[in-house]
This record gives structure tokens, sequence and C-alpha cells, in this order.
């Protein structure tokens, strides 16, 4: 077996382009077969459930993108303070952080959990769930729920090992879940009839697979990461640091995703074939533009490493090579969704639902021209978080988010547009926090990079 130094990658030294591609190809990998958990679910129940089996479905996994959101902004922020000890090579400090992060996400993993059944009704009202989808989406989200636990598992280990250079790990264990999901989506839903709780159970049942792993993993490979009985304590200054980047991260994350949840509200008061239309596209969507986002996670890791290791030469560079890849890859991916809008569709929708088809198709062909803002915007969100600024990515947040949501309620309510200006409303808000963000980084670019020294 290969030891734990064999596996991680170094970003402070090498090639700075191919240093940050090479650590951020697994972490798009990985996260395209997460992805397919939800796929699936999508795929085999749309066409063996029917449409409003998709609907509700699709509506779930807005909800529970804006959940998991919560615990992933929390393991991203931590993850950001993991970089720059590890940066520093301070070992010790980085097992304190471990202790104090595990501690502060597994408190609030149990509350949010317990949350999400005591309301669940209240959810579904709140989302404007139509009375033919409501019954659907009540039984697949009492079973999805169980999985929340299972979701910090993983993403915690995850991104404790990815701030370290190992990238790879978390790759090989989603794989593994991807595959169980898909057999076990088929058996539960097709060979047993048990309808969109069967999706739900394989979901599940996968994402317990892939945490338990994640974390036996870590134990096994990286023990020098896991605190012992030294750093088995909540030190005051530790504590508040991880806080204030753990809880800045999970707020961005969370806004952003409690933005599309407002939105996804709001598709629902169209109707079930909006909302199946919606349910198959935001599916493409997260492909499409899933792997500059990564890309933004393992930028934000390279610059947090060097930010550590006091390199603000190389991370200069690497703000410009993220840019170039960033914006190459994601022109690339426009066009490609915007000629094969349809037969994108075609593969969740039946050709005989020829409105729902047309729907996606013209939601796509908006979101698609505009990805490379998107794209961006996930840098900006990276590089403010690395250099310790997180509010700054939280502000970007909410101005793309805010001004989604808000213009998807006004235009939609004119006759000119309808369901339209849900779409148009995203690319408005990605193209304003991208203005924003250039400009505050031109603006305070210097005493930005004037604080980039160890120990701040």
């Amino acid at each position: 077996m290969k030891n734990a130094s064999s596996v991680r990658r170094d970003l402070t030294v090498g090639p700075v382009a191919k240093t940050m591609l090479l650590f951020s190809l697994p972490l798009i990998a990985g996260d395209m077969l997460q992805q397919l958990y939800n796929v699936a679910d999508t795929l085999i129940v749309g066409r063996f459930l029917g449409a409003a089996a998709l609907g509700a479905v699709g509506s779930a996994y807005t909800l529970m993108t804006f959940l998991t959101s919560i615990l992933l902004g929390l393991a991203l922020g931590s993850g950001a303070v993991f970089s720059m000890e590890w940066g520093r090579r301070d070992l010790e400090e980085v097992r304190r952080s471990v202790f104090s992060s595990f501690c502060l996400i597994a408190l609030i993993t149990a509350a949010l959990t317990a949350f999400s059944f005591a309301f669940l009704d209240g959810i579904l009202r709140f989302l404007q769930v139509p009375a033919e989808n409501y019954a659907l989406m009540r039984a697949y989200l009492w079973v999805i729920f169980l999985g929340i636990p299972a979701t910090f598992l993983y993403n915690f280990f995850a991104c404790l090992v990815r701030a370290v250079g190992d990238s790879a790990a978390p790759l090989a264990f989603l794989g593994l879940s991807a595959a169980v999901n898909i057999a076990l989506d088929l058996w539960f839903v097709v060979g047993l009839n048990w309808g969109v709780e069967g999706a739900a159970a394989a979901t599940v049942i996968a994402q317990y697979l892939s945490g338990g792993a994640m974390a036996a993993y870590t134990a096994l490979r990286w023990p020098q990461l896991l605190p012992g009985r030294r750093q088995w304590s909540l030190g005051r200054e530790n504590l508040a640091r991880i806080a204030r980047f753990s809880l800045l991260t999970c707020a961005q994350q969370s806004v952003m995703n409690f933005g599309i949840l407002l939105v996804q509200g709001r598709v629902n008061s169209f109707g079930p074939a909006v909302m199946a239309a919606f349910a198959a596209g935001v599916k493409i969507d997260a492909f499409a533009y899933l792997p500059v986002q990564d890309f933004g996670n393992a930028f934000s890791t390279f610059v947090a490493q060097n930010y550590g290791a006091n390199k603000p030469d190389r991370i200069r560079r690497g703000i410009a090579a993220a840019a170039g890849c960033a914006a190459g890859f994601s022109a690339v991916v426009s066009g490609v969704v915007f000629l094969f809008a349809r037969p994108l569709m075609g593969i969740f929708v039946e050709a005989s639902e020829t409105e729902i088809l047309d729907i996606g198709v013209q939601y796509l062909r908006i979101e698609g021209a505009f990805y490379p803002a998107i794209g961006c915007l996930f840098l900006f969100y990276g590089l403010y978080r690395a250099v310790g600024i997180p509010s700054m990515s939280m502000a970007l947040t909410v101005i793309s988010l805010g001004t989604r949501v808000a213009l998807a309620y006004a235009l939609s309510a004119l006759p000119l547009f309808g369901v339209a200006g849900i779409w148009w409303s995203v690319p408005i808000g990605w193209l304003l926090a991208d203005a924003v963000g250039l400009v505050y980084w031109l603006v305070r670019r210097r005493s930005i990079e004037a604080n980039l020294v160890p120990g701040q």
C-alpha cells in the first residue's frame, strides 16, 4: 500500500497551471460521480414512474442541495483553515482545528436533521408544491433526510484530505458509491416496485457507504491529521477562527442555495410541466458547470496553501492561470449545451412530452449562453475565501442570488416574459456579482496581497 505522502500533492511547488489542473481533476470526477446519485434518481424515476414523480424528485433535489450546502459550506470553510495550517506545516494546529471543526459541524448536523423531520410539511407548503406532487415528494424526502449525517461524514473528511493535497481518495469512494446507487435504484424502483421511496433508499445507502469509507480511509492513511487526547479541547481562539471561516462559508453556500430554493417555489407555481422541465434542466446545468465549480474549489485550496507558505507571487500566477482555464472551459460547454439542448433534455424526458421538452430547451439555452459568467464567479468565491476574506464571498453570493430571486418573481409576473423571466434572472445575477468581485479586487488588490503572510 502507498503511504500518505504518495497520494498527496504539494500545491506550493511545481508548475502553477499544471499543479492546479492535476489537483482539480479528481475533484471534478468525484463530483460528477456524486451527481450520478441524483441523475440516477431522476432518470429512473422519470422513465418508470412518470412526470409527477419526476417533478417531485426534482423539487426534492433542490431542497436537498440547499441542506447539503450548509454542511458543505462548513466543511469548505474549515478546509481553508486546514490548508493554511498545512502550508505552514503546523501539524499541531491542524489537529486542534480538526477537533474543533468536527465538533461544530457534528452539532449543526444533528440540529439540521431534527429540524428537517420536524418541519417537513411546513417546508413543502413553503415550496408551493402542487397537490399532485405533494404526497410523492413527502415520501421521498422522509427517506432522504436519513442520509444527512452521511453527507456530513463524507464532506468533512473529503475536505480534510483535500486540504493536504489528497484529492484522489474522495473520487475512489464516490465511484464505488455511485455504482451501488445506480444498481440499487434499478433494483428498488424497477425490480421491487418501491416507487420514489426506493429511489431515496438507494441514495441514502450509497451516501452512508461513501461517508463511512471516507472516514475509515482518513483514520488509516492520514492518522497524523486526527486529534489525539492533547488536542481534545475547544480553545476559544482556535474555535473562533474555525467558526469565522466555516460559518461564513456555510452562509455563502446556504444563501446561494436558499435563493435557488426560493426560485424553485416560483417554478412550482407554474405547474407540473414547468416543474418537470426545471428538474431535468437543473441536472444538465449541474453537469455543465460542475467542473468549473470544482476547479474553483481546487484553486481556493491552491491559494490557501500558498497563503500559509507565504508565496504571493505564486498566488498571482495562479489567479491568471485559473482565469484562463475557467473561461476557456466554460465557453466550450456553453456552446455544447446551447446546440444540443433538446437531445440533452431527451435523456430525462420522453419524446412524447413535448411541452416539457420545449420549456427545458428554453431554460438550457438561456442559462447555457452565460456559463463563463458563473465560471468567473466560482473563482472569486474561492479566491476571497482562501485569502481570509470569506465575507466577500458571502457578499458576492448575496448580490448574485438576491438579484436572481428578485428578478425571478418580478420578470415572471410580466406577460412579456412569463416563466422565461425566471431563466433570465440567473445570468443577470451572475454578471452583476462578477462585476462587483472584479472591481473589489482591482481596488483592494495591493492591500490584500500585503496581508499574504503566515499566521494572519
